[in-house]
């Protein structure tokens, strides 16, 4: 399993990655893999706000529906549309292709209460 350790992670199975003030989130090959088969992504709207571990969308799978919260605060830049149309992109590139949402940060600070990737492999036992 892969833990890319340029990434944040959250408790709740989000991975953030800063690109400037934007941070690209998507969920960890850990959660695609405990939710097996994704069949269906609901995400925000562009110009939503989001707040760190808020809701921000739901994730199902051919197993369960599963909420997605945000590791960070600001406003929705942009959707990963190809997730709404084939969402199987979340297994089959966590990482890459599967991202879901870039928000514009609110504050870059927020970061410093995410995981590190040796933090989040030991959170889950990997």
């Amino acid at each position: 399993m892969e833990f890319p350790g340029d990434l944040k992670y959250s408790k709740e199975h989000e991975w953030v990655r800063l690109e400037g003030d934007i941070a690209v989130i998507g969920i960890t090959e850990f959660a695609q893999d405990e939710l097996g088969d994704i069949v269906y992504v609901e995400q925000p709207k562009v110009g939503d706000k989001v707040s760190q571990n808020e809701q921000f969308g739901v994730v199902e799978s051919v197993k369960t529906v599963s909420d997605l919260y945000s590791p960070v605060s600001g406003e929705v830049v942009e959707v990963n549309d190809d997730v709404t149309s084939s969402p199987e992109a979340i297994n089959k590139d966590p990482y890459g292709a599967g991202w879901i949402i870039k928000v514009k940060t609110e504050d870059a600070a927020e970061l410093d209460s995410l995981l590190s990737a040796d933090d989040y492999k030991t959170m889950v036992g990997q």
